[in-house]
C-alpha cells in the first residue's frame, strides 16, 4: 500500500526537488503539489492524505498555522530554509523537519521515519482495545480501560490515565472520538470526553469520577442515557 502524499511549498525549485525525490520511492504516491497554501489547505480538507510535506515560511499562511487548522491531520514533514523554526515544528508532533537545501540522504531518513510510523498505525486492528496516539515523538499505546477522561487544551488533547501521568497529543476531539468505542466513551462537554464505566455519579449536571468533577453542557445531556445502560 502506498502512502498518499501532498507537497505545499511556495518556492518552485523546492517544489520540484521534492517531486523528484518522492518519485524515487515506490512506497510514496504523490497526489498533488501546491505552490499556494490556501489551495493546498482546501485540498487537504476534502481529500484523504497520509503524509504532508509543507514549507513553514509561506506568504499567505504559515505552514504551522495550516497544520493546526486541519481537523484530521496527516503525518507531517516540515521543510524550511530557517533552522529556528524547528521547535515550532516539533511542537506539532511532526515526523521530521528538513532544512533547505534538502539533501536526498536526509530526505530518505525522513521518509523512513514516516514509513515506520505509517506501518505501525496500519497494523493496529479495530478490534484491539487500545488507543494509539503520537506523543513525545513516538507512537504511544493506551488501553481503553486505563482512560479516565480526555480533556481538550487548545490544539492538544490531555488524556488522563488511571495511576499514571496524562498523555498530551496533537489531535482534535472529533478525531479521537472516531477512535474510541461509542459504547464505552461519551462526550459530555466541548472540552471533555469521559469513560462511562469510570463515572461514580451525576449530580446537577456534573460528572463525578471519584477524584474529579467535570461539567456536562446542555448539548451533551444525552450521554446520561448511555451511562444508565452501563
Amino acid at each position: 500500500m502506498q502512502i498518499k502524499s501532498v507537497i505545499i511549498d511556495d518556492e518552485p525549485l523546492a517544489l520540484e526537488v521534492l517531486r523528484q525525490y518522492i518519485e524515487k520511492f515506490p512506497s510514496l504516491q504523490l497526489l498533488q503539489s501546491f505552490d499556494d497554501a490556501v489551495a493546498g489547505r482546501s485540498y487537504l480538507k476534502t481529500n484523504a492524505v497520509d503524509l504532508l510535506f509543507i514549507d513553514i515560511n509561506m506568504p499567505d499562511v504559515k505552514g504551522t498555522e495550516l497544520v493546526r487548522s486541519l481537523e484530521n491531520r496527516p503525518m507531517v514533514i516540515f521543510t524550511t530554509a530557517y533552522k529556528n523554526y524547528a521547535l515550532e515544528g516539533f511542537e506539532l508532533d511532526a515526523i521530521d523537519y528538513l532544512v533547505k537545501p534538502i539533501a536526498f540522504e536526509r530526505f530518505s531518513k525522513a521518509v523512513q521515519k514516516a514509513t515506520e510510523f505509517y506501518g505501525l498505525r496500519q497494523s493496529v486492528k479495530p478490534e484491539n482495545d487500545n488507543l494509539f496516539v503520537r506523543a513525545e515523538y513516538q507512537l504511544v499505546k493506551i488501553p481503553f480501560s486505563d482512560i479516565d477522561y480526555i480533556e481538550s487544551v487548545e490544539d492538544y488533547l490531555k488524556i488522563h490515565i488511571a495511576n499514571s501521568r496524562p498523555v498530551m497529543t496533537l489531535m482534535t476531539m472529533k478525531a479521537v472520538l472516531e477512535k474510541l468505542p461509542a459504547s464505552q466513551f461519551a462526550r459530555i462537554h466541548r472540552s471533555y470526553i469521559v469513560q462511562l464505566s469510570k463515572i461514580k455519579s451525576v449530580v446537577n449536571r456534573k460528572v463525578n469520577l471519584g477524584n474529579v468533577e467535570l461539567p456536562v453542557s446542555s448539548s451533551y445531556v444525552e450521554f446520561i442515557k448511555e451511562w444508565t445502560k452501563q
